[in-house]
Parts: C-alpha cells; structure tokens; sequence
C-alpha cells in the first residue's frame, strides 16, 4: 500500500469520526404493530422527501436512515410503537467515496455514504453489480438491515482501475479483492469487447 492511498483512508476516517456515526437503535428487538405506509420517498439520487419535498435537514434524515430496514420488498420505518412503509426508488443509500484501508496483504475497501456511514466491503458487505435492461452496470454494497448503497458512477470508476482477472467457478472474471474476499464485477469477456 503506497503512502498516498494510505493517506487517503486515514482522510476518509477523519471525515467522518466524531461527527454523525452512532450506535444505531436495536431495531433487531422491536416488533411493533405495522401501521401502514408514509409518504416519504428517497428517490434515485439518494434525496429522501416528504410529501413531494426535500427533507432538508440532514440530522432528521439520519435520524430516519438508522431506524430503516428492509422486509422483503418492503422499506419500512421502526421505532418501539410502529412500523411504516416509505417508498425507496432505487437504493436508500449512495456510496459516494472509497478508499481502501492499508494492511498487511491485500487491501480492504471501505465505502462511505451520503449520510457518512463507513461500510468496509467484506464477507458481511458484499459488492454486487446487477444489470439494466440496457445492458448497463449498476453496482451496489450491502449496508445493513437488508439495505444497499448503489456506486456513484465516479465511485464505481474508481473500483474498476482495481480490478483484476481472476477465474472464479470455471470463468474468467473481472472483479476486486476486499476484505478477504473476491467480488466480481462483470465476466472478463465482456470487460475485454468494452476495452
């Protein structure tokens, strides 16, 4: 690991220390009655709303974001008294930075989102990339609560100059090592027409 990268997790964890990162509620042991939907929505971009308007202010979005998890296909809200459904567009976070976090060995990489959680991409935060009907990639990392972030395209950038081939279940494989791990991120083949 060069001094630089090095220098740039240190930056990222500097970021974000001592401000918004918390224990979050143990939502694990509540089991309140469902009380139907919200309207609240966090749209493509990240951008939660309600009624139709940008929630402005960034304290009661992570007060939300700590008490959302998924259930099946359902985002839902909790809190010790009720549970409500808010409507997700495409993922309730956005992974808008990376750096990878020196050690001994290979890297591991650590994602924060735009609500300043650092996500390390791990056996327990696996990298995915699903595709559009265009063909086009989407990459996505397991937050929490069955919550994903989806890659900026500026952060999946960034993870594409570290991919290597590797042959994973009998194919070539573009993809990261992180973590202990090795996630793929598209079949070498279509990387190789791409290039």
């Amino acid at each position: 690991m060069n001094s630089a990268a090095s220098g740039r997790f240190d930056e990222l964890v500097r970021a974000v220390e001592g401000g918004p990162q918390k224990a979050l509620p143990p939502l694990e042991r509540w089991n309140p009655p469902d009380c139907g939907d919200i309207d609240i929505v966090i749209d493509r971009e990240g951008v939660w709303h309600h009624e139709g308007r940008p929630i402005l202010r960034p304290a009661l979005v992570r007060l939300f974001a700590s008490v959302l998890r998924r259930e099946g296909s359902r985002h839902v809200l909790v809190t010790p008294v009720e549970k409500l459904g808010i409507t997700v567009e495409d993922a309730p976070f956005l992974a808008v930075e990376m750096a990878a976090e020196p050690g001994d060995g290979e890297p591991r990489l650590v994602f924060r989102t735009n609500l300043d959680d650092l996500v390390p991409c791990d056996r327990d935060h696996k990298l995915r990339v699903d595709l559009r009907a265009d063909g086009e990639p989407r990459p996505y990392l397991y937050v929490r609560r069955g919550l994903w972030a989806r890659l900026t395209r500026a952060v999946f950038l960034d993870l594409a100059e570290r991919a290597e081939e590797r042959v994973v279940d009998g194919r070539p494989v573009f993809g990261v090592a992180s973590g202990g791990a090795f996630f793929a991120l598209g079949p070498a083949e279509a990387v190789e027409e791409d290039g």
